[in-house]
C-alpha cells in the first residue's frame, strides 16, 4: 500500500486513532473503547481492514490494553524492534498499510507465553 492509499484511508479515523496508527502514538491505558468488549469476533486492522486478532485470543493482562497471545496469521503482522523509551520492545505493525498497532512481549499466557498488547483505536472490531 502506498503512502497515498494510506492517506485516504486515514482520513475516516479520528486524529487520535491517526496519531496511533500513523505516528507510532498510544492511548492511555484503561481507557480503550475494546478493553472491555467480551463479545465474540474478529479485531481488524482499523487503517485498512486486515482481520489481525479473534477475540478468543484475547485475555486480562490488567496493563490496561486490549491483549491477545496470538494472532489470527503471523504472517499478518510486521514485527520491529523499537528502543524508544528507554527500553527494547517489539513493535507490531499491520503488514498490509505498515499501521502501528503495539507491541508484543513474551510475558503472556500459555500456549504461546506471549502477550500481543493493543492500541484499541489501532482497532476494529467484527463481531461474530
Amino acid at each position: 500500500m502506498n503512502n497515498q492509499q494510506k492517506q485516504l484511508l486515514a482520513q475516516k479515523l479520528s486524529p487520535e486513532a491517526r496519531h496511533v496508527l500513523l505516528n507510532q502514538g498510544t492511548e492511555p491505558p484503561f481507557c480503550g473503547g475494546l478493553l472491555d468488549n467480551k463479545s465474540f469476533g474478529v479485531y481488524h486492522c482499523g487503517l485498512c481492514d486486515l482481520p489481525l486478532f479473534r477475540s478468543t485470543d484475547k485475555f486480562e493482562s490488567g496493563t490496561g490494553w486490549p491483549s491477545f497471545y496470538q494472532p489470527i496469521k503471523p504472517e499478518h503482522l510486521c514485527y520491529i524492534e523499537d528502543e524508544s523509551h528507554g527500553m527494547l520492545r517489539t513493535e507490531i505493525r499491520c503488514v498490509r498499510c505498515d499501521g502501528h498497532l503495539g507491541h508484543v512481549f513474551d510475558d503472556g499466557p500459555k500456549p504461546t507465553g506471549l502477550r500481543y498488547c493493543l492500541n484499541s483505536l489501532a482497532l476494529v472490531f467484527h463481531a461474530d
